[in-house]
């Protein structure tokens, strides 16, 4: 059997928490519905990681563009590393010289659940994942309905795509990443977070 900080052996290995305000480890995982998370990441180029709860961590894409509510508008999702449960709140600044140095701006947040199924039967995130082919309806402030991720098979990195299913809250004519750009648990703008930081 794998030890429990398995999964976040790469996270851990790739920052000094001597330095960065990330935190190291765990939160409880979720009593009721898994959690999600989108964090606006303005790194060396601005981008959105998005993360889904699962198996007692967080399973995170970058996402270059964000998320869209547009039916079946699809977004190329490059897989990172598994995040702790803890990072779900990390809003602040990751120092220069540090690994994914910059801002990270907590976008959207909220609960998901899995709507997976095989010959009408649900399947498990895991096994879902695993399998390259999930579906999700998303309970967030921003970003509510269905969506899905997909492995794209023969490519040559490791690539997904993120896709609005669509359904009753898909909206072709708002992009939220434009009209609601600021931080969902403060209300802050990136150049707000950094002034925080910086005071």
């Amino acid at each position: 059997m794998s030890a429990p900080d398995e999964p976040l052996s790469a996270y851990r290995h790739k920052r000094d928490f001597a330095r960065t305000p990330e935190p190291s480890g765990a939160r409880e995982p979720s009593q009721a519905l898994p959690i999600f998370v989108v964090q606006k990441h303005a790194a060396s180029h601005l981008h959105y990681d998005f993360r889904l709860e699962v198996d007692g961590v967080l399973k995170s894409w970058a996402v270059p563009k964000g998320p869209s509510l547009a039916p079946h508008m699809r977004r190329l999702a490059v897989p990172t590393e598994d995040h702790p449960l803890a990072y779900a709140n990390f809003e602040g600044v990751i120092p220069d010289g540090c690994y994914g140095a910059g801002t990270v701006m907590v976008w959207d947040t909220g609960t998901y659940e899995s709507t997976t199924t095989q010959n009408r039967h649900p399947v498990s995130m895991t096994d879902a994942l695993r399998e390259g082919h999930v579906t999700f309806r998303l309970h967030g402030t921003k970003l509510r309905g269905e969506f899905a991720l997909i492995h794209i098979h023969g490519a040559r990195k490791d690539t997904w795509l993120l896709i609005t299913m669509q359904d009753e809250d898909a909206d072709p004519g708002h992009d939220p990443t434009l009209t609601q750009p600021n931080s969902v648990l403060t209300g802050r703008s990136l150049d707000e977070i950094i002034r925080a930081s910086d005071g």
